[in-house]
């Protein structure tokens, strides 16, 4: 490394890992003394043609010279950057800080020159805005704060590549050269476009895992049994599309194929591209295994390997290597310690996990950090009827590990536009990046549901994740989850309840329910569970014991077509006598009537009919035949997949239960706590149901009740085993439903006049002259929230009785007298505060009898406070979270937000929309809008006083808390009584900055 006295110190923060447009992966980092063979070599491989626009001559060779000044660099004045693969370089950037005349110069000047250059075989990859997005962040970092560039009119590529970028830019033309300059501030269009392709290329790379032409099991034992045989016997009997490899290095020479597949003793033998390798070796074979996968050209991994970060201290360095070495050759992967990835669709059909049987095709996105828990969601869904006619089963499957490198980040930017996956069902135990999960999350809710149910709630994420520290409870996160249009629940058990109903379902118009049934207790129980999630139900319709399939029917027609009427619950018993309604009658006309009114949501709940859940699975079919997909290929006995000759697997995780109660994984696929019998099981018992249809077929609309073209054009009827469940669900698609209106309009950021952001910094940077971290004072607090329009009322201090005599004539009368000590402060209950002092003697009396109860002054630390309009008493707070950003919270004073924990959330800035939304979410707010009675409070300053502090904290990051309490909310106006400030340097925000991958 560079080590001269006339640079600086190499500058190891600017490296960084970048999925390129292809998804493949690249490490970007300075340029130094000890590349100059590397130089040369990425040289020589330039087309003469690229030499000559970067040259704007003929330049076949680089000379010493050149050779010398692109690789010394002071990494101020000069800089310059690589993009890497194999450690071999395949483009460059540099920049050269220029004065006003174009001539080299140091700082104050601000402009730098800017060229790059690309190896042929890497153009049209996004290297070169890649490497454009770092060296501008290096140059804002170093006091740069325009580029400018010449290009030959001929090089449309790099002209796009500027063009394209977003920035503010000025183009001209002379001499024959165009020149382009553009101011480096970060603009929301080029924040855009930053996103943009950073969807494009993270979709892809996933997308590249999820669909790989061809795939090497690299472990695969001689022997049956064991990780990697299970995992190649898998993929086998799935019917893989693509090209299948087995690799072992053990085998003997001359065997050629194990279980029918090509074998070979490494992956370099095989003859052709490996787009994915399953990696089933113990860990300390694993990287022997990543150079071969890296030197032929593999895509991606999956390791399934254990003995990773999961294991302690070493193997999570062992982690970090594995990670570091494979994006060396440009590849991604799911894990370690992965259970695999499924992808149903017909064009692909890969079971590249343990799973032994391929969930039936559909809809459904899953993502599972655990492979417990993948091993539960797969098994309930399979027993719920979940996705037989590819409307509500499984699509992709994606069980990340440790999930080292591709996360639930990664594959939501590819469900985002998978026109196979219409709801997306995630659980998480821990989230890397808060703050780009949310920005996702609200993307992807904006297109198509996104349900999650979060695991290691109220303790520390497992071993093996790598996770930023937040100080925000869960319940906040949860919040702010649900602010993004995540559906947030607490189980798995909720999880899958709430993905069949959204994925078989349209979504409520309106919180209007009907229920209806055989069962008046069991209507009258949906009935309270419907306001008890908010919903606004009709009274129960009892048909009675009696009533027959017919009766069910036309009940239903009536209610779906009632306008007053958004969604429908239909409850039923077993009927017990001669004539009593059947499972696969009264499926067939709640289907018939579902069919004809298509746009709301009908959901049963069913107590002990087995066959119902069933028989309502079958609208288009219930399972499909055993051969439907695989005419010739037999179906494989499930086999055990702990035993492994090849790669330990540790003891598989506790999954939850829906109670909460820790079971093993084997426990949790055998759990049978919704349904009797499987969809299977089912469809073989029930001869008179309906066959399937083929898969994504959508016949016409039916017109005539109990056809076989009006059964096969239902919508799926999902089906509960309590009301409860039900309605919860319904209760979430309804919120969820709401939100995606509101989202349409999310409201604006208002501008005030009175605000004044250019004093607020001068004074920031004052007080932050002081040190790195400070609480202002009572003084400085009030006149930095003053530039924002807020207005604190002063509390004087009062020492002495003289002192708060002296203090109270000063703020005039009625006055309080307040004890501002740790133990008492905002503590009325306590005796601490005493209001409405008419006069002196009121004071004194009061001062008296404050030090008589509590202690001397220098204990009570007493205030004088002109009385405010009595109202409302809330608290405003907020907030910079190293994870998550920027919070801003709101609930009311005391016991509320204390003690019950009452308190609203939303990510700063704040919309006015969102503001409203805040002051209204509480369970207390009906105290601010007339409760029993009251005067109802001026919430229009209140959301005001919001939407100041979140410009606030938005306009100045170094703002890190900001707590108002009390604010008292009056009939007329508002009083904030009491304030404090933090100021600090802001925590790095990395999606400001370029793209990067997460540092290992």
């Amino acid at each position: 490394m560079q080590t001269s006295p006339d640079r600086h110190e190499y500058p190891a923060h600017w490296e960084a890992d970048v999925v390129l447009r292809d998804g493949g992966t690249a490490r970007i980092r300075p340029i130094t003394v000890d590349d100059a063979d590397r130089l040369v070599s990425f040289y020589e491989q330039v087309s003469d043609e690229s030499k000559y626009y970067r040259f704007f001559a003929p330049y076949p060779r680089l000379s010493a010279k050149d050779v010398h000044r692109f690789t010394h660099h002071d990494f101020v004045d000069r800089v310059g950057l690589a993009a890497t693969v194999g450690g071999e370089f395949i483009a460059t950037v540099r920049y050269d800080r220029i004065g006003a005349d174009g001539t080299p110069a140091s700082a104050p000047a601000d402009e730098a020159e800017v060229a790059f250059l690309v190896q042929d075989a890497h153009q049209g990859r996004g290297v070169a805005s890649a490497l454009l997005e770092h060296i501008a962040a290096v140059a804002r970092e170093r006091g740069i704060r325009r580029f400018a560039a010449e290009v030959l009119p001929a090089n449309n590529k790099m002209i796009k590549v500027f063009t394209d970028a977003g920035y503010t830019q000025k183009r001209s033309f002379e001499d024959g050269v165009v020149r382009l300059e553009f101011d480096l501030e970060p603009t929301d269009r080029s924040l855009a476009v930053q996103y943009a392709r950073e969807h494009r290329a993270e979709a892809r790379s996933v997308q590249r895992l999820l669909a790989p032409g061809s795939v090497a099991v690299i472990g695969a034992g001689r022997t049956p049994g064991g990780v990697g045989r299970s995992v190649l016997g898998n993929i086998r009997d799935a019917g893989y599309c693509g090209r299948l490899y087995a690799v072992n290095k053990a085998l003997p020479e001359g065997r050629k194929e194990l279980d029918g597949v090509p074998a070979h003793r490494s992956v370099r033998d095989i003859d052709g591209p490996v787009d994915l390798a399953v990696v089933a070796v113990p860990a300390e074979h694993v990287p022997e295994v990543v150079t071969e996968c890296g030197e032929h050209g593999v895509q991606g991994l999956v390791v399934v390997s254990a003995g990773y970060a999961e294991s302690g201290p070493e193997g999570r360095e062992r982690q970090r290597a594995l990670v570091r070495q494979a994006r060396t050759y440009g590849m991604r992967i799911i894990g370690p310690n992965a259970f695999g990835i499924i992808n149903t669709s017909p064009r692909v059909r890969l079971n590249a996990s343990l799973a032994p049987e391929v969930p039936r095709p559909g809809r459904i996105g899953l993502f599972a950090q655990s492979g417990a828990i993948g091993i539960a969601l797969l098994s309930r869904l399979h027993r719920r009827g979940g996705g037989v006619t590819g409307v509500t089963g499984v699509s992709t499957f994606v069980s990340s590990g440790n999930r080292a490198d591709v996360s639930g980040n990664d594959v939501l930017q590819y469900w985002y536009e998978d026109p196979d996956t219409d709801v997306v069902l995630m659980y998480l135990e821990s989230i890397g990046n808060p703050r780009k999960f949310t920005r996702l999350a609200r993307r992807t809710a904006a297109a198509k549901p996104l349900v999650v149910v979060q695991g290691a709630r109220h303790g520390a994420a497992p071993q093996g994740h790598a996770v930023r520290a937040t100080r925000l409870p869960h319940a906040t996160v949860s919040a702010l989850l649900r602010q993004a249009g995540v559906i947030r629940v607490d189980t798995i058990t909720e999880l899958v309840d709430a993905g069949l109903l959204l994925a078989r379902q349209p979504l409520p118009a309106g919180p209007r329910v009907a229920i209806l049934g055989n069962s008046e207790s069991l209507g009258l129980l949906t009935y309270d569970a419907c306001l008890a999630e908010g919903l606004r139900p009709h009274p129960p319709q009892d048909l009675t014991t009696a009533a027959s399939a017919a009766d069910f029917h036309a009940a239903l027609s009536r209610a779906l077509a009632d306008d007053r009427c958004d969604a429908v619950v239909v409850t039923a018993i077993p009927a017990v006598g001669e004539g009593s309604v059947g499972d696969a009658s009264l499926a067939q006309a709640l289907r018939s009537a579902a069919a004809a009114a298509p746009a709301k949501p009908v959901l049963v709940v069913h107590v002990e009919l087995g066959g119902l859940a069933e028989a309502l699975s079958a609208a288009a079919s219930t399972a499909p035949q055993a051969a439907a997909d695989h005419d010739d290929a037999p179906r494989p006995a499930p086999r055990a997949a702990a035993d492994h000759d090849d790669a330990p697997r540790p003891a598989p995780r506790a999954a939850a239960d829906h109670d909460g109660n820790p079971r093993t994984a084997r426990q949790a696929a055998a759990d049978h706590d919704d349904n009797p019998r499987t969809a299977l099981q089912a469809a073989a018992e029930h001869d008179d149901a309906p066959r399937p249809a083929p898969t994504g077929q959508r016949p016409p609309a039916p017109e005539v009740q109990g056809t076989a073209e009006a059964l096969e054009g239902a919508h799926l009827i999902p089906a509960y085993p309590a009301a409860e469940r039900a309605v919860r669900a319904l209760g979430q698609a309804f919120t969820y439903a709401q939100w995606r209106r509101d989202a349409v309009d999310p409201g604006r950021v208002p501008e005030y006049d009175d605000i004044d952001e250019k004093g607020a910094a001068a004074l920031i940077g004052g007080l932050l002259a002081r040190g790195q971290g400070l609480t202002l004072g009572t003084d400085e607090t009030c006149d930095l929230l003053g530039h924002y329009g807020v207005q604190v009322h002063r509390a004087l201090h009062a020492p002495t009785p003289d002192a708060a005599a002296e203090a109270a004539r000063a703020l005039g009368y009625p006055v309080a007298l307040k004890a501002t000590a740790p133990h008492l402060r905002h503590r009325a209950d306590l005796g601490g505060v005493r209001l409405d002092l008419a006069d002196e003697d009121q004071l004194r009396r009061s001062y008296a009898e404050l030090t008589e109860l509590f202690g001397a002054p220098e204990e009570l630390r007493p205030v004088v406070q002109r009385m405010a309009p009595r109202g409302v008493d809330v608290v405003v707070r907020a907030v910079i979270d190293p994870a998550a950003g920027a919070v801003l919270s709101f609930g009311l004073a005391g016991a509320a937000s204390q003690l019950l924990g009452d308190t609203a959330h939303r990510l700063i800035p704040v919309t006015d929309r969102e503001a409203a939304s805040l002051v209204r979410s509480i369970r207390t707010a009906p105290l601010l809008f007339g409760w029993r009675g009251s005067a109802p409070a001026d919430t229009r300053a209140l959301e005001e006083l919001l939407l100041r502090v979140s410009r606030l904290v938005d306009d100045h990051p170094e703002v890190v808390a900001v707590t108002l309490e009390p604010v008292v909310v009056a009939a007329h106006g508002l009083s904030v009584l009491g304030a404090s400030v933090r100021l600090a340097p802001p925590p790095a925000r990395d999606d400001l900055g370029p793209r990067t991958l997460p540092a290992y």
